[in-house]
C-alpha cells in the first residue's frame, strides 16, 4: 500500500504534536500539571502563613477573611479549607479556621524561608530594602527543608531579617518578635528625650515602609525623640534629624538600650574615620549578622582591635584598612556597621604588626 506525501507529512505532524504535549516531564501536559501543583502549593503556603501571622497578632481568622486575603471566591476558599483540613493542617469550627500543630510547623518553615531570602537579598544581593519583600515572597514557595537549611547555613544562621523580625530555627522555635515584648514600644508611646534602639520597622503597608527607609531609619539605629506632635515626630541620632509623619510613627518600634548594646557617644562608624587616622573597634552594629558578621570576626574585627585606613582611593569605595598586620578592603556600607573610637594619631602611615 502506498501513502501520499501529504498523508505522511500529516502523520508526522500529529506525532510531533503528540510528543510536544505528552512527552514525560518536558511535554506541555507535564509542564501544565507541574505548574498546577506549584500553584496549589503556593496557595496552601500563603494561607498557612496568613493564619500564622494572624495568630501572632492575636487575631482569629474567618473563612471570609482568608478568602479576601488570598483573593479567592467563596467556592474556592471552601475547597482550599477542605483540602487543608483533609491534610490535617487546619481545624474549621463555625467558619473560624485555626492551624493545627502540623500546620503551624509548615507555616513556620515558609516564614523561615521568606525571612532568610530577605536576609540574602539585602546583605548578599544588596537589593533596596523596599524591593526584597515581594521577591522573597516569590522565592519562599516550594522549598524543601534541606534547601531551607542550606540557605540558612550559607548565610551564617542569622537571627533576624532586615526588618527586625526573628528568623525561626530549623526546629521551628520562634523567639518573640521585638514588637511583641514588653520591653519595646512603638514610637508613638516612647518617652521624649530617652535614647532607644530601633528594633523593628513594620514593612506593611509597603508605602509606609518605603517612607521610613527614605527618611534614613534602619534597625539597630540609636535615636531619641526631639519633637512629638500631632503631625510629625522628629528623631535624632546625635548627628542627623529624621522627620516622620505621625500616621506612620507607630510602624517604628524602640527598645531601651542595655549596657552591652550602648554605643559610646564618642564612637563613629568606621566609614566616617578620616584618612591617616587610627581608631579602636568598639562593637559591630546589630545590622551586621550571619555570614558578614562571621567574616568580620574571622578578619579580626573584634572590640579593642586597632584599625586605620591604609590606602587612599579617589572614589572612596572600596576603602583599604590595616588591621592586625593585614590589609583588607571594605565597602562603605560594610564599614558603616563597624563602630570605632578614634585614638590619638601621630600622622604616620606605618603600623605596628603586633596588635
Amino acid at each position: 500500500m502506498q501513502y501520499s506525501t501529504s498523508f505522511i507529512l500529516y502523520f508526522l505532524l500529529l506525532a510531533v504534536l503528540a510528543a510536544l504535549v505528552f512527552w514525560p516531564r518536558r511535554g506541555l501536559l507535564a509542564r501544565w500539571q507541574a505548574w498546577k501543583l506549584a500553584s496549589q502549593r503556593q496557595q496552601i503556603e500563603d494561607a498557612l502563613k496568613y493564619m500564622f501571622n494572624a495568630a501572632q497578632e492575636g487575631r482569629s481568622v474567618h473563612r471570609d477573611t482568608l478568602a479576601g486575603a488570598l483573593h479567592l471566591s467563596e467556592r474556592s476558599i471552601l475547597q482550599l479549607v477542605g483540602q487543608l483540613q483533609s491534610q490535617g493542617l487546619v481545624e474549621n469550627c463555625d467558619c473560624d479556621v485555626t492551624l493545627t500543630s502540623e500546620g503551624r510547623h509548615w507555616a513556620l518553615q515558609v516564614v523561615r524561608a521568606h525571612r532568610l531570602w530577605e536576609r540574602y537579598l539585602a546583605d548578599e544581593a544588596r537589593m533596596p530594602l523596599e524591593q526584597i519583600h515581594s521577591i522573597a515572597h516569590q522565592r519562599e514557595h516550594g522549598m524543601t527543608l534541606a534547601q531551607i537549611d542550606a540557605l540558612d547555613a550559607s548565610l551564617g544562621h542569622p537571627a533576624s531579617d532586615p526588618h527586625g523580625d526573628p528568623i525561626p530555627s530549623a526546629g521551628g522555635a520562634l523567639r518573640h518578635r521585638p514588637q511583641d515584648t514588653t520591653q519595646s514600644v512603638p514610637l508613638t508611646a516612647w518617652v521624649d528625650g530617652q535614647r532607644g534602639k530601633i528594633v523593628h520597622l513594620e514593612d506593611e503597608p509597603t508605602v509606609a515602609y518605603a517612607q521610613l527607609l527614605a527618611i534614613g531609619l534602619h534597625v539597630g539605629q540609636v535615636v531619641s525623640v526631639l519633637e512629638n506632635g500631632p503631625e510629625k515626630y522628629v528623631l535624632t541620632d546625635g548627628e542627623n534629624e529624621y522627620v516622620i509623619a505621625a500616621p506612620i510613627a507607630a510602624n517604628v518600634y524602640l527598645q531601651v538600650i542595655s549596657r552591652e548594646e550602648a554605643i559610646p557617644e564618642e564612637a563613629i562608624p568606621l566609614s566616617a574615620l578620616p584618612d591617616r587616622a587610627k581608631a579602636e573597634i568598639v562593637l559591630l552594629d546589630e545590622r551586621c549578622q550571619g555570614f558578614t558578621r562571621r567574616r568580620f570576626l574571622d578578619l579580626g574585627l573584634t572590640p579593642g582591635t586597632t584599625i586605620f585606613p591604609e590606602l587612599e582611593n579617589a572614589f572612596r569605595e572600596p576603602r583599604a584598612y590595616r588591621v592586625r598586620g593585614t590589609l583588607i578592603a571594605l565597602r562603605n556600607d560594610q564599614a558603616a556597621m563597624i563602630w570605632v573610637h578614634p585614638t590619638q594619631n601621630d600622622g604616620a602611615r606605618s603600623y605596628d604588626p603586633v596588635q
